[in-house]
Order: structure tokens, then sequence, then C-alpha cells
């Protein structure tokens, strides 16, 4: 892989994840707004089902960043169990 591509692929997956973020947190604001409004109407095995696929999509892009990650690592010659980050 390519430096570009491996640089498109994470900047893609950032702005993947950012959005999925702002999605739940919006869908939050919809279902807090809505539910008070319409009490017992208010759908909300839709609401938790939409939640529970965007916390997927949220997974998916953790699941995929550790394995670009891991294909950088092997691709500049290092183990990716053995790469520790500094703290300080």
């Amino acid at each position: 892989m390519t430096d570009s591509a491996e640089s498109h692929a994470r900047k893609a997956l950032n702005r993947l994840r950012r959005a999925t973020e702002k999605a739940l947190l919006e869908l939050d604001a919809l279902e807090g707004a809505l539910a008070s409004a319409e009490g017992e109407d208010f759908p909300r095995r839709g609401y938790l089902g939409l939640r529970s696929r965007l916390t997927e999509v949220l997974e998916f892009t953790d699941e995929e960043s550790a394995r670009l990650q891991e294909k950088i690592l092997q691709a500049g010659g290092l183990e990716p169990g053995r790469v520790r980050r500094s703290t300080g």
C-alpha cells in the first residue's frame, strides 16, 4: 500500500468515525425532542435499532483502523504487537 493510499484511508476512516459520532449525537437530540412530545406513540424500537447500527459502524471503523495500522507496520518491517507508544 502506498503512503498516499494509507493517508487517504486513514483520513476517510477518521471522517467516517466523526460523521457517525455526530449522527449518534443528533439521533439523541432528535429522540429527546420527539420522545417527550409523542409520549407513548414514539417509535422507541426504531431508534434503538438505528443506534445499534450506528454503533456497528463505529466498531467497524475501529477494526479497520487497527487492521490498517497493522498493515502499515508490517510493510515497514515492524511487528504490530511490539510497538509501544511513549507516554509523556
